[in-house]
């Protein structure tokens, strides 16, 4: 069963991928209006501001738009392993300035510069991502994935990954959101 929810998680990865290489994306505002090549920086985004907010998982952390965020256990400390394709289903959580919080623990937050000269917000020091197949804010589709030689999962306040099973597309089709 894990190894056809790994096969799964995988190729709607690769379907992300697939889809985002035709599109100029939906978080633009750091990128130059040209798409850039496959070796530059993948498509990112974020505020850099960190909040909490009520999920079916619990109390777990978005991003300034209410986008869900992830870590990956596959990370090692407070360096990012997602690059590549990986960072394209997996768009890390960028700042160009100091991130800030709304009603989380402030000594938790901090940076990690990227091999792609960006820099990453990390939350008790794991870097964070959004995921891509999250259409909206509130969708928690990643929860549980795993891909890229490691599991992803939403976050805590309490910087601890949320290791819960997301429930069912279905039973979140008409709310949408979750309250966002």
């Amino acid at each position: 069963m894990n190894r056809a929810a790994a096969i799964a998680a995988a190729a709607t990865a690769v379907a992300a991928f697939a889809a985002g290489c035709g599109s100029s994306g939906t978080n633009s505002s750091t990128n130059s209006s040209s798409s850039p090549p496959s070796s530059s920086a993948p498509v990112t985004g974020g505020s850099g501001t960190l909040r909490a907010h009520d999920s079916p998982l619990g109390r777990i952390l978005v991003d300034g738009s209410g986008r869900t965020l992830y870590l990956f256990q596959a990370d090692s400390g407070t360096t990012s392993n997602c690059y590549g394709s990986c960072a394209q289903a997996w768009p890390p959580d960028t700042t160009t300035g100091r991130p800030s919080t709304q009603g989380l623990n402030a000594t938790m937050v901090g940076t990690t510069p990227r091999k792609d000269h960006t820099t990453q917000v990390t939350y008790n020091g794991h870097p964070l991502y959004r995921f891509s197949q999250d259409a909206r804010p509130g969708d928690i589709t990643g929860q549980g994935s795993t891909a890229f030689g490691g599991a992803w999962y939403v976050v805590s306040p309490g910087g601890t990954p949320v290791t819960g099973s997301a429930p069912s597309p279905s039973s979140s089709d008409s709310g949408g959101g979750y309250g966002y």
